[in-house]
């Protein structure tokens, strides 16, 4: 295993953002029906928010190639912003964090309101709970519907770690997926790692992976 952690770099994840490949369990159901029934909102103002990894830009690709969209990431809010919103009707702001420019923000809520527009906010946190420092921001940002992304359920970690082995063309019996499922960390990333784990610990000892393995990864 020392000689596995020696090879582990940081890499960049293949995410395939289609349909087809984002996975519907209790733990993301609420968010996915919304994007599902737009426009049939309650509210003009969607904060889609959970744990790093967990699908809230894959939901957002969903989205906006079923509907007319714009994806502008957290550190592109800026004032040249409205000149490329202007033309949609669902605008998205993905990994909202640390917002330096409050003004802005706000200016985009108005903005969103005054021209009847859709705005998807996805964030870890719920933006209700970000320390906004101006008030009319923190006052607006809790007139949102909100949908959170729970911890993978048993269901989702089965089918991402299936999904990943399968990618990857591992070859994993069930009962070892099983294995895993009851045993892994209940976290998107951690899932994700291990995966990684798995398959550089596949290439380098070039044999089927067995339960003595699974359990070593699993432990480190």
């Amino acid at each position: 295993m020392n000689k596995l952690n020696q090879t582990l770099l940081k890499f960049e994840l293949d995410q395939n953002f289609t349909y087809d490949d984002f996975f519907v369990s209790k733990c993301n159901y609420f968010a996915f029906s919304l994007i599902e029934t737009w426009p049939k909102w309650e509210k003009n103002i969607l904060n889609i928010h959970g744990e790093k990894f967990c699908g809230k830009s894959h939901l957002s690709e969903i989205f906006k190639k079923k509907n007319k969209a714009i994806i502008i990431k957290n550190e592109e809010i800026n004032n040249e912003f409205f000149n490329k919103i202007r033309f949609y009707e669902n605008i998205i702001l993905d990994n909202l964090s640390d917002v330096t420019d409050e003004k802005t923000l706000y200016s985009i809520f108005n903005f969103v309101e005054q021209y009847n527009k859709y705005l998807i906010i996805n964030s870890i946190d719920p933006i209700d709970l970000i320390n906004f420092k101006l008030p009319d921001l923190k006052s607006r940002s809790k007139n949102c519907m909100y949908a959170k992304i729970d911890k993978p359920d048993d269901d989702m970690i089965f089918a991402l770690v299936l999904k990943h082995f399968s990618d990857r063309q591992i070859k994993i019996e069930k009962k070892i997926i099983d294995y895993i499922t009851k045993r892994i960390e209940r976290s998107y990333g951690k899932i994700l790692d291990f995966i990684y784990k798995v398959d550089q610990f596949s290439l380098i000892n070039k044999k089927p992976i067995d339960y003595k393995s699974i359990k070593i990864i699993l432990e480190e």
